[in-house]
């Protein structure tokens, strides 16, 4: 796992902490938040949520209209594909 845990700063409610573990173990976040709820009620829950909003960074976005370098598609053909023409299959020539 390649991932960081930090808090979601796009699935939030209060803090992200729950949209970020929900993230981070690849689950829903309303599970997450449940579970959070019932831990609630049995008293234990706002001091850990309080210590994992503190701890936990804040998600790094791209500025709106971005997309992440992994994602943007290649400037060039790795496969080949497209060096010959899908109707006559003369091969294409790019000054």
């Amino acid at each position: 796992m390649n991932q960081r845990l930090a808090r979601s700063a796009n699935d939030r409610i209060f803090g992200g902490v729950c949209g970020g573990l929900a993230s981070y173990f690849n689950i829903d976040a309303t599970i997450v938040r449940i579970v959070f709820v019932v831990a609630v009620l049995s008293g234990i829950s706002p001091l850990i949520y309080i210590v994992l909003w503190i701890v936990m960074p804040l998600q790094r976005t791209l500025p709106y209209g971005q997309q992440h370098p992994s994602l943007q598609q290649p400037s060039s053909d790795p496969t080949g594909e497209w060096q010959y023409d899908p109707y006559t299959g003369e091969r294409i020539r790019k000054p």
